[in-house]
């Protein structure tokens, strides 16, 4: 009976608390490497998701007589338009006639999945994502009164757009056709400055050391963002990783001081940028270098 007795006995109290505090321990040396992991898997999640995209705008040409799809990024009045920001998805209106204007009615036969299109770094994903690539050139958010809402999403598509660079330099334009041409971009991260949602700020979808969410709209995406409004930080000390993706079918990685701004241009020729602090200035939009070399 006393043997018994003794093999029943439960653990005592310091047992417990050795117990206790070594898995503490055990946790407290796994989370980081956890962390390190999930970061990791959003990294790869990021460039498959490019990757994935450049080789559907690769396969569009082979059925469309070589050509990339038009650009999306225009706002239209009438017959007069000039670019809008290279991260809109849905613009409101096609531009020429017989032209979509959802990036989605271009892809969709290529492109499955919505999040595809989006950056799974960025801090909060798009309500209606799923539903505007669905609906295409027929998108209509229902929370607001407007018949065809513009989309902005999280990735810069440079497939036939035209920026402004700089007085005295040539424009930005994009990829027009798979022959080659002044850049061979389609697609990268966003990462950008005084943008007027977030005034001031550097602004990004890959999250970076200080940043706080600048929050989206019922036709927006959110980004992470950090103010400068001292002029105090500098692109270098930012560190922020980012992505893009080339004609030739690879996903390139390179860091926030590696980049040349350029602005939305208000001219179809890029000759004039959009003025900055008037209205809804989307401010610059950072290229990565290597595409001016």
């Amino acid at each position: 009976m006393e043997q018994k007795s003794r093999q029943r006995r439960g653990f005592s109290l310091v047992e417990l608390l050795v117990v206790i505090s070594i898995l503490s321990v055990l946790i407290g040396l796994l989370l980081p490497v956890l962390n390190q992991v999930r970061r990791q898997s959003r990294v790869l999640l990021g460039v498959n998701n490019q990757r994935r995209i450049v080789n559907a705008l690769n396969c569009y040409p082979l059925d469309n007589r070589g050509f990339y799809p038009e650009s999306v990024a225009t706002i239209t009045f009438g017959t007069s338009w000039h670019w809008q920001e290279p991260t809109m998805m849905t613009a409101c209106k096609p531009r020429p006639p017989f032209t979509h204007r959802s990036v989605s009615a271009y892809l969709r036969s290529y492109i499955t999945e919505a999040g595809t299109l989006f950056c799974p770094n960025a801090p909060r994903k798009y309500k209606y994502l799923e539903q505007v690539w669905e609906a295409g050139d027929d998108w209509d958010n229902p929370e607001t009164s407007f018949l065809a809402d513009p989309v902005f999403g999280t990735y810069c598509f440079y497939w036939n757009y035209v920026g402004f660079l700089g007085d005295g330099e040539a424009p930005f334009r994009g990829p027009q056709d798979m022959s080659g041409g002044q850049s061979d971009l389609l697609v990268s991260d966003y990462f950008g400055y005084d943008h007027h949602r977030s005034p001031d700020s550097y602004g990004s979808c890959e999250r970076f050391a200080g940043a706080s969410i600048t929050f989206g709209t019922e036709v927006s995406s959110a980004y992470w963002s950090l103010l400068n409004s001292d002029g105090n930080v500098a692109l270098e000390t930012l560190n922020i990783k980012l992505h893009a993706g080339f004609t030739d079918g690879h996903v390139e990685r390179f860091r926030s001081l590696e980049v040349v701004p350029m602005k939305v241009s208000i001219t179809p020729n890029g000759s004039v940028p959009y003025p900055s602090g008037v209205g809804l200035g989307p401010g610059d939009f950072y290229l990565p270098e290597i595409v001016l070399r």
